[in-house]
């Protein structure tokens, strides 16, 4: 078997390399749900962490509490660094398997965490140090699986790598459903006990069926096929430092879509006197549209290229955004916050499902692992992962619950500078 880079000529489709592309998304996908489930449970139980985890410290604990999601975040890029390295070097298959071991051990450590009331402070160190083993091992996650995805897939390469955000959404909904159900049918009192602990539970049952699929895929040949660089970060910082920051402000609007869905359930709370059940509902639909929708934005990528289907979606973003927040903010009603979350979602998939194709095409091979790792990275922390406290410290200083839109709105228009760069710079028309 052997893969073409992105924009290529496509190989023969036979039917050992279509098997081949299924097991790549199986694989795959499994990863980005456990990763992306984990991020979504520990941001939508953040009013529960934060009674359990920092009760003590007042109108701050939930500032403390996204804190300890973005310190996450700034791991995140030396994991891509790292793991991305090591993919380049070692192969794609060495590096999904220790990326896939590192997320369930930050799982198992958040699932076990004893709370404040137990332990004192020690209870949120546990759960720090589980954040930056979550952080390191995504940080080589997405950068390593859509790697493996496109050199695999022998065409429709946006399609097949678009099954990345299908199983984001996935995650999303699942997570949603855990906090609609959680919240619905638990007692205060037994979801800060033991409720909050099921889903990191649930998620732990992934991971072994991931590691068994894992150890069975086949490793690409494309990057045998060259000379792997010695010092893929070297070669990346010297020769492709541009690529890498285009790519890094495109990430934007996806990334910071997918934490203002993440964001509503404590918003909802916190400032809406909504019940967080109306934002979780939301969760699901969105987690819907993105799972359902993902593949067939894909297929429309494929034929009227990813860029240009990234940069409608931009502008829906800067256009909806602050209509999208004034209506939360005015009707303050349950069908209000979810259609906004829905729409949230629906930005989402047409500007995320594009992307993992577009920035594999902006790496050669060689260097693809960290190039995609790092450059992923960098937008997520910078952008996305913040997001929650940003967000949050915005409302508490401004006082303006429509503040999350202006900061929506400002990432959508580096998003829309970075992909000018990429159309007219590198070639990705």
């Amino acid at each position: 078997m052997t893969a073409t880079a992105p924009g290529a000529p496509a190989p023969e489709v036979t039917p050992e390399r279509l098997r081949a592309a299924r097991k790549a998304v199986i694989s795959s996908s499994i990863g980005a749900a456990l990763e992306w489930f984990d991020i979504i449970v520990y941001a939508s139980f953040a009013v529960v962490i934060t009674r359990i985890f920092f009760p003590d410290a007042g109108e701050y604990g939930l500032i403390y509490t996204f804190a300890t999601f973005a310190t996450t975040y700034l791991i995140r890029p030396l994991g891509g660094w790292l793991l991305g390295s090591y993919a380049d070097r070692k192969g794609r298959k060495n590096a999904l398997t220790l990326t896939l071991l590192l997320m369930m051990v930050g799982t198992l450590l958040m699932a076990v965490a004893p709370t404040y009331a137990m332990v004192g402070v020690w209870g949120g160190v546990i759960i720090l140090l589980s954040r930056l083993i979550q952080g390191f091992s995504a940080g080589g996650e997405f950068g390593t699986a859509t790697t493996f995805l496109i050199e695999t897939a022998p065409h429709k390469k946006m399609f097949y790598a678009s099954w990345q955000i299908a199983a984001q959404g996935a995650s999303m909904l699942l997570a949603s459903a855990f906090g609609f159900a959680l919240n619905t049918y638990l007692t205060a009192e037994q979801l800060d006990s033991w409720g909050w602990r099921v889903p990191f539970f649930v998620g732990l049952l992934i991971g072994p069926v991931g590691l068994y699929i894992r150890a069975r895929l086949a490793e690409p040949d494309e990057l045998g096929a060259k000379d792997r660089a010695r010092s893929p970060m070297g070669t990346l910082l010297t020769q492709h430092l541009g690529r890498m920051l285009a790519g890094s402000a495109v990430i934007g609007v996806a990334t910071i879509s997918v934490y203002m869905i993440l964001y509503m359930p404590t918003f909802a709370v916190a400032n809406l006197d909504v019940p967080p059940t109306a934002a979780y509902l939301g969760g699901v639909v969105a987690g819907a549209i993105a799972l359902f929708g993902s593949p067939y934005v894909g297929h429309l990528a494929d034929r009227v290229g990813p860029a240009r289907v990234m940069t409608w979606a931009a502008i829906a973003a800067l256009v909806l955004a602050w209509p999208i927040f004034q209506v939360i903010v005015t009707l303050r009603s349950v069908p209000a916050l979810i259609v906004s979350i829905a729409l949230l979602g629906l930005i989402m998939a047409f500007y995320f499902a594009p992307l993992p194709g577009l920035l594999s095409s902006m790496f050669p091979a060689e260097i693809r692992g960290t190039g995609l790792s790092i450059t992923y990275n960098v937008g997520v922390t910078l952008l996305g992962g913040i997001a929650p406290l940003v967000l949050t410290w915005l409302i508490t200083t401004t006082g303006s619950l429509n503040a999350p839109s202006l900061y929506y709105m400002a990432i959508a228009a580096l998003s829309l500078v970075g992909l000018f760069f990429v159309r007219r710079t590198f070639g990705q028309r």
